[in-house]
């Protein structure tokens, strides 16, 4: 190592040592109160008491998270600014017209700190008992029939664009603002099914006014352990997770990374916040950066496909 390499390296693990010494402040590219922003806020109430500094959620919503991400991207690589991320952050790379940033490589990643699933639901009164009866129901409306998800280029569009492409389904999409509406035009009838976060859905499945065909995780939804995943369904390699990571600026020194990643292991081991987590419809799940890394450059490689399959293009 040279003299110079060496002096950085003794600057960044000093600096690693004392850090944090003030208020670390946490970007959220979306709203109060929705999945990204739960999840921040839980964690970072505890990473304060591991770390002895305040950690300070800042929610900078607007396209699609990506004015939140451009701040953090430009911030410096202090490990005083940083963002809480979703899968919409691959979702962004695909659908948004002009990213201010490179999706992995302006980010030093930490880890994802939480998971959750996309979900296939239902009316209640739905003859569909699974996938396969609901691709029989389908295919039996003659091209009339409808799914609901949010807005065109979201997530849930491009997921359940996906299932409509590889199961041939002949039906047409029904585009919402709110996951409230998309409830609503299932419950209606309007729509013969749709794709949804589970914790966003989970209302109106407990309440009986919706039914879950399948899960798009890997595994079965512990809160849902009844319902198969697409897997099981017959659609092998269907899986889509949701997930919430956490990233630094680019450039943060490694020192910085390992302390916030040793900070996350301890937090997210706490019963409490695994149960708050779970409450809010999430897993505790704590992945390395270069894991955290694999996952983005996996979403945006598939969503990047199903889009162009499906003629959507950034906005």
């Amino acid at each position: 190592m040279s003299a110079v390499a060496l002096l950085w390296a003794q600057i960044s693990l000093a600096e690693a040592e004392d850090w944090p010494a003030r208020p670390v402040r946490i970007l959220v590219g979306f709203g109060a109160g929705g999945g990204t922003d739960v999840v921040a806020r839980i964690v970072a109430e505890k990473l304060s008491e591991v770390l002895g500094q305040p950690f300070l959620v800042e929610n900078q919503p607007g396209s699609g998270g990506t004015i939140a991400g451009g701040i953090v991207a430009g911030a410096p690589g202090d490990g005083y600014t940083g963002l809480v991320i979703s899968a919409g952050h691959a979702i962004s790379a695909v659908m948004v017209k002009k990213v201010p940033y490179d999706p992995v490589h302006s980010f030093a990643l930490v880890g994802m700190i939480a998971s959750s699933t996309f979900v296939l639901m239902v009316p209640h009164n739905s003859p569909a008992t699974d996938l396969k009866s609901l691709l029989a129901h389908i295919s039996a409306a003659g091209g009339t029939a409808r799914y609901a998800t949010l807005g065109a280029g979201s997530g849930q569009h491009l997921i359940a664009e996906d299932l409509r492409q590889r199961t041939g389904m002949n039906a047409q999409h029904l585009s919402f603002a709110t996951t409230g509406e998309v409830v609503a035009a299932l419950v209606k009838g309007d729509a013969a099914f749709g794709l949804e976060l589970y914790q966003a859905v989970r209302g109106p499945v407990s309440a009986g006014d919706l039914r879950l065909l399948a899960v798009a995780s890997p595994f079965r939804w512990p809160a849902a352990p009844d319902v198969p995943t697409f897997a099981e369904s017959g659609l092998e390699d269907f899986k889509y997770g949701a997930w919430y990571g956490f990233a630094f600026p680019g450039g943060t020194p490694k020192p910085i990374i390992d302390k916030m990643y040793e900070a996350l292991e301890r937090v997210l081991a706490r019963d409490d916040v695994r149960r708050s987590l779970e409450v809010a419809g999430t897993i505790a799940t704590l992945s390395t950066p270069g894991n955290l890394r694999e996952i983005i450059e996996w979403d945006i490689k598939k969503l990047k496909e199903v889009a162009e399959k499906s003629g959507l293009g950034p906005r």
